[in-house]
């Protein structure tokens, strides 16, 4: 896509929200044609799963049409749809979250009354050791089954960001392991 595309279709999103700020239903689903495919794929990548994804986009839609008669700059319409998609995702996430541990709380654990082995408490005080941030990225990775996309949205970072936390993080975990050995 061109540079000239690009301008264009800026323009087109612009025209089509202001259009469909003042009530355009016609505009406003051209918008929704031409965004959310985009909009879809982009939570499809923060989230890892399609359903999760459309819930999402879904919802987002809902506060993008709310709130299109609050945005100044329909020029900005993108940038602010993906926000609004984000922000909608990131919480998904949470939920996800709290649904996990409140279904690990609710389960009885008959391994949780036996005493711990000796590898199973270094590794606690290898990760209670570990930085704080790099803690968060190990403990949403491995111990919640998070994505690295889903990790860089809970914890509000670029998911490069997360990698190279889990790669300093696991450096320092094995070292402590193996002095351990």
């Amino acid at each position: 896509m061109g540079d000239q595309d690009k301008a264009a279709g800026r323009a087109l999103d612009a025209y089509l929200a202001a259009a469909a700020r003042t009530g355009d239903h016609k505009a406003l689903a051209l918008l929704f044609k031409r965004w959310n495919p985009r909009l879809t794929a982009h939570a499809w990548r923060l989230l890892g799963d399609r359903e999760q994804a459309g819930d999402a986009v879904q919802e987002a839609w809902v506060e993008i049409v709310r709130g299109l008669v609050r945005l100044a700059d329909t020029g900005a319409f993108a940038a602010w749809a993906y926000r609004i998609t984000s922000r909608r995702c990131a919480k998904a996430i949470d939920r996800a979250v709290r649904d996990r541990r409140t279904a690990e709380a609710l389960q009885i654990d008959e391994d949780a009354a036996a005493p711990q082995e000796p590898h199973t408490a270094r590794l606690r005080q290898a990760m209670d050791a570990l930085p704080l941030d790099q803690r968060a990225a190990i403990a949403l990775f491995y111990l919640e089954d998070m994505s690295v996309a889903e990790v860089a949205v809970a914890l509000a970072v670029p998911a490069g960001t997360v990698k190279t936390r889990l790669m300093h993080a696991r450096h320092k975990l094995r070292a402590a392991l193996e002095g351990d050995a």
